[in-house]
């Protein structure tokens, strides 16, 4: 059965991109942690590897060194956060897909790893990517969907919404 083509596409609710990224990133976390050693890279190509780490802190292990608190801290924030952007998607008008996106891969990220904050008491992360010398700090799935969830906000914050007027 064909589509009609002046139909547009149904939307993908907010929630089940979010939850698609919890998934993903806790399935990928389980199968690093069944089949990596800790610290032990396992290349795939010149400049990415497989390697299990794990993160008490925050983005690139800010407050990692911290006695312990930063583990309520950062849980905490995420869940307020995660609070926020739901009441976000909520008020969103129909048709606003590149925000919706947007802040869905930021929710499903921010929850992937509370999750691990919550059960591990530190994130695991897996994806190391370096050149030559270059390391940048290893990372997981929830990590690149808030990373591709804030470059969403921003194109519809300062590309999209200028071209229909806005601000």
């Amino acid at each position: 059965m064909e589509r009609d083509s002046n139909r547009p596409l149904p939307e993908l609710p907010w929630y089940v991109i979010a939850t698609a990224v919890i998934v993903l990133d806790q399935a990928s976390k389980l199968a690093a942690e069944a089949y990596l050693a800790y610290l032990h890279p396992v290349p795939l190509l010149p400049v990415l590897s497989l390697t299990l780490s794990y993160n008490p802190g925050a983005a690139f292990s800010f407050l990692g060194d911290a006695s312990g608190w930063q583990r309520w801290f950062f849980t905490g924030f995420a869940l307020l956060v995660s609070v926020a952007l739901i009441i976000w998607l909520r008020r969103l008008p129909p048709g606003e897909r590149v925000m919706t996106w947007g802040l869905s891969l930021l929710l499903g990220g921010a929850l992937g790893n509370v999750i691990d904050r919550l059960v591990h008491g530190h994130v695991i992360d897996f994806i190391h990517v370096h050149y030559k010398g270059w390391h940048y700090p290893i990372f997981n799935i929830a990590d690149s969907a808030i990373t591709v969830g804030v470059l969403l906000v921003l194109y519809q914050a300062f590309w999209l919404d200028r071209g229909r007027g806005g601000n």
